[in-house]
């Protein structure tokens, strides 16, 4: 190893070591209705109206989120190294390190009540080079515009304006965003991931304990004026409605329901498809030979044209939480809808995603936890484009983590999914299971 590698190996180091120790002192400006980053930021969902930082002119805050996973799991499908029915064996896993991503976290307090926020993944699975997630900027208080204006509605309101995530259900913010993995107990994310980054405007309103949310995007992922032939443009609307409140010292109780509408054809679909920094298991029920397919692991509808309502309680006693997913998704696949006739009718479909997870934390400030995780994607559809077959895929997640300090974490499990179903007839996935272990080093600052 020549001296150029060993001392950028060093630099690195250092650059970690640093970042990580800034992250305990008191280096960083405060910001205004913000996401403490690492522990303190454990089970935030909507950001409170309870403030307690004073204005003190405008502020940047450099953030940063380091992910890195020692992945060792194995697959195999009906067919196995045999090339049978025109299906491709599966690529061949070792067990090995994955490609490290990261983030850079920006938020700027412009002014009292008025804060932006800006996502770049600097490198991730689906890309290694820098590129922008998103962005929004929030308001809390309009008092830019003259001093207590609308203070009484504001007191219980914010407005979020950008390109980036959705408040569609609770697990959003419990789920890794590339980097960003220090809220996950878990190192994967849910199987229908509902996550995409579109341009949207967005009212949450939160009176004494309950949670009111409402919103609109124009569907999709990749912006552009230009209008293809018969192409629709319908905006996508979604609506969440809650109630969270800490009961006593000991217990807090949150229960939300949520749904989203995208009536166009040619826009609306990505919301299961709208991770761009792909999927955290690498590689898993891919075929030999075929291009990396950075969503493996999870399932996509398809639908082009949607309904999807997700139900997500929430309760936390003491060191035990449990959070859970009843969701549901109908649409169907067809392009446009001169096709939509006797022959296609039946390319339509519904899936329903179920999830449970109880963690347990414990130690002197609970820096300790295992937990355990059960996830399941069923029904019939687009897929396979056969409405009488269904689909289903199972998982069980099983881990342990510690918070080394508020701002670094390490956490190991052992994941193991399976496919079933007629839907899966022929295809890479009959019959086909993954499972191993993972493990996940995070810094989140």
């Amino acid at each position: 190893m020549n001296r150029r590698i060993i001392r950028k190996s060093l630099l690195g180091m250092f650059a970690l070591t640093t970042l990580s120790l800034s992250a305990q002192v008191d280096i960083q400006p405060d910001v205004q209705y913000y996401r403490a980053p690492g522990y303190d930021g454990l089970n935030t969902f909507e950001s409170k109206k309870d403030n307690q930082t004073p204005f003190a002119g405008l502020k940047v805050r450099v953030g940063g989120d380091f992910a890195l996973q020692f992945q060792g799991i194995s697959h195999e499908n009906k067919w196995n190294s045999d090339s049978l029915s025109g299906v491709s064996e599966l690529t061949n896993l070792g067990s090995n390190f994955n490609l490290p991503t990261a983030n850079l976290n920006l938020d700027v307090q412009l002014a009292d009540g008025l804060r932006m926020h800006l996502r770049t993944y600097l490198s991730s699975r689906h890309h290694n080079d820098a590129y922008v997630k998103g962005g929004y900027i929030q308001m809390d208080k309009l008092d830019f515009i003259k001093d207590g204006f609308l203070s009484n509605i504001m007191d219980f309101t914010t407005i979020r304006i950008g390109m980036d995530e959705l408040n569609y259900g609770d697990a959003h913010f419990r789920r890794s965003d590339n980097a960003s993995a220090i809220y996950n107990p878990f190192v994967g994310n849910y199987i229908m991931d509902a996550f995409t980054t579109e341009a949207f405007a967005e009212l949450t309103f939160l009176p004494n304990d309950f949670i009111i949310v409402g919103g609109v995007s124009n569907g999709n992922l990749n912006q552009s004026v230009r209008v293809t032939s018969g192409q629709e443009n319908k905006m996508s609307v979604y609506a969440k409605l809650g109630w969270d409140k800490q009961v006593n010292e000991d217990t807090r109780i949150r229960i939300t329901g949520s749904f989203i509408t995208s009536p166009g054809y040619y826009n609306g679909g990505w919301l299961y498809e709208g991770d761009r920094s792909g999927a955290r298991y690498y590689h898993v029920m891919e075929e030999a030979g075929a291009n990396d397919d950075f969503r493996s692991g999870r399932f996509n509808p398809n639908f082009k044209k949607f309904n999807s309502f997700q139900i997500n309680p929430f309760v936390k006693w003491k060191g035990l939480e449990f959070f859970g997913i009843y969701e549901m998704a109908m649409g169907d696949k067809a392009d446009d809808e001169s096709k939509f006739d006797d022959k296609y009718t039946m390319k339509g479909g519904s899936y329903t995603q179920l999830g449970a997870e109880l963690i347990y934390r414990f130690g002197s400030w609970d820096q300790f936890y295992g937990g355990v995780r059960y996830n399941s994607v069923s029904g019939y559809g687009s897929e396979f484009e056969k409405d009488d077959f269904s689909t289903g895929i199972n998982r069980l997640n099983v881990g342990v983590g510690w918070f080394l300090t508020k701002n670094v974490m390490a956490k190991l499990e052992y994941v193991n999914q399976s496919y079933t179903g007629d839907g899966y007839q022929g295809s890479k996935f009959e019959d086909g299971n993954f499972n191993g272990v993972m493990f996940e080093a995070v810094i989140g600052f």
